[in-house]
């Protein structure tokens, strides 16, 4: 599966199963490669003609330069693409590439002889049918225990403790002022459960097809991925970045596991930038398609090859940190990390037992050009979680090691915001326990979030 998830939760397995029709008949994809934006109406001279007053403070403040990639794409041949008689499905503007839909694959050989057209590639080649998502009841009203937690943290301390982010959190940092985008495959009742009442959920967005009206209508997912960093619900289960604000993503389709699906996460990653973020957590992961079409090989694990991790490998550029899980392929035949995690400039988080060794499904390292892989670790084998009922349970998968670990992440750049993107990620790395002698398992080790603040502000 493309969500790091190893057990399945419960709202997953309890919803009833309804295969329909896909969304609109039969239909393909295609990814469209531009040679260039030439009559772009748009100039670096002017920047703030399309992109965000948030998206270019977060550049001034690291000393970070607004260049061509930033520049919407060139209207004139997006209308001329749209003219042979497809769906503009979406855009990318860092990879200069047009998303579009078409009943009729052969399209693709009148796009393609397109002057300004470099490249196109089906993405896409919809199922005959799908299985719905269907929204499962949550509790309602106030938590009901039988005695408080004794852990402020409730089950999430270890995964806490662990990291050194108690004391981080003591001292008052605890992600205030830190927009987090989570890219995702659904967040199921985030608008409804009671545990999420204290979190900063300022806004939703959807990339995937088929569409969905709400993502927390979707799957689950996303769910326990926000719960590790945003609850805030002391002695009953608080996360890693309780204070920092949330947006939510759907990249993910979670209804067949085709390369669209990298077009849809450059989108959000894109989408990201434009409100602002400071963060993204992405616990999702590709190598195998459906079928085998379009599956990537080893070499291509460079951070550059595939279109996610081109992407991926850009937003430290922007100034954007990006919190990857290393994938959950380490007991399987692929057994390394997935794409995206072989981004340059990026945490790739695999998972650790309770007892601080690495979970077997941990994916490995290191990438195809010899970059240490995964970057950090985190509890994730299982960690605690609140899944798509409300309910305070256990999981397991690198999925969950990442938003723990972008938490503590956000808590620490809380507490230095003067720092850069790379400053704090080079920060993160330096505080791990394995930071002189990393490997192929644990990469640099499990960071130490009070140290490292310490290291920043002592030395």
């Amino acid at each position: 599966m493309t969500l790091m998830l190893v057990c399945l939760s419960l709202t997953a397995t309890a919803q009833k199963r309804q295969r329909v029709a896909y969304p609109g008949g039969k239909t393909f994809f295609l990814r469209v490669e531009l040679a260039d934006k030439k009559g772009s109406a748009y100039s670096l001279k002017h920047p703030e003609k399309f992109l965000s007053a948030k998206s270019l403070e977060r550049r001034r403040r690291q000393g970070l330069a607004v260049d061509s990639t930033d520049l919407p794409l060139a209207q004139r041949y997006v209308d001329a693409i749209r003219e042979t008689g497809v769906k503009v499905v979406g855009q990318s503007k860092w990879n200069n590439t047009v998303l579009v839909s078409t009943p009729q694959p052969e399209t693709s050989a009148q796009i393609e002889a397109l002057p300004f057209v470099r490249k196109v590639t089906q993405v896409l080649t919809s199922p005959d049918s799908i299985v719905r998502s269907v929204r499962v009841d949550c509790a309602k009203g106030p938590v009901q225990r039988d005695k408080p937690d004794d852990n402020y943290y409730g089950p999430a301390q270890q995964q806490i403790e662990t990291l050194g982010g108690v004391r981080l959190h003591e001292a008052g940092f605890r992600g205030k002022g830190i927009t987090i985008a989570i890219l995702d495959g659904g967040f199921m009742n985030c608008d409804s459960i009671p545990l999420f009442a204290n979190t900063h959920i300022v806004g939703t967005k959807n990339f995937a097809y088929p569409q969905a009206e709400n993502v927390c209508t979707e799957l689950d997912h996303g769910t326990m991925v926000l719960s590790c960093m945003g609850t805030n619900e002391p002695n009953i289960f608080v996360g890693t970045a309780p204070d920092a604000d949330y947006w939510l993503v759907r990249t993910e389709s979670g209804y067949f596991e085709q390369m669209c699906e990298e077009d849809f996460w450059a989108m959000g990653a894109e989408f990201a930038d434009s409100i602002g973020a400071d963060m993204i957590n992405s616990s999702l992961g590709y190598y195998n398609y459906d079928g085998g079409v379009n599956s990537h090989i080893y070499r291509e694990l460079d951070g550059h090859t595939a279109l996610i991790s081109r992407t991926a490998s850009m937003l430290a550029k922007k100034g954007i940190i990006l919190v990857n899980s290393a994938g959950n392929s380490g007991n399987d035949s692929w057994k390394k990390i997935g794409f995206p995690a072989d981004a340059e400039n990026i945490l790739a988080a695999g998972a650790l037992r309770p007892t601080l060794i690495n979970a077997g499904f941990s994916s490995l390292g290191p990438s195809a050009d010899n970059r240490v892989k995964p970057d950090v670790m985190a509890i994730g084998n299982p960690s605690a979680v609140i899944n798509g009922r409300g309910s305070v349970t256990k999981a397991s998968g690198t999925s969950f090691a990442s938003p723990i670990t972008c938490g503590m992440v956000a808590s620490l750049w809380s507490a230095l915001p003067e720092l850069t993107a790379m400053e704090i990620m080079d920060l993160v790395r330096c505080s791990a326990d394995r930071y002189d002698y990393p490997d192929n398992v644990f990469g640099y080790g499990i960071p130490d979030y009070w140290k490292a603040y310490q290291m920043a502000t002592f030395h």
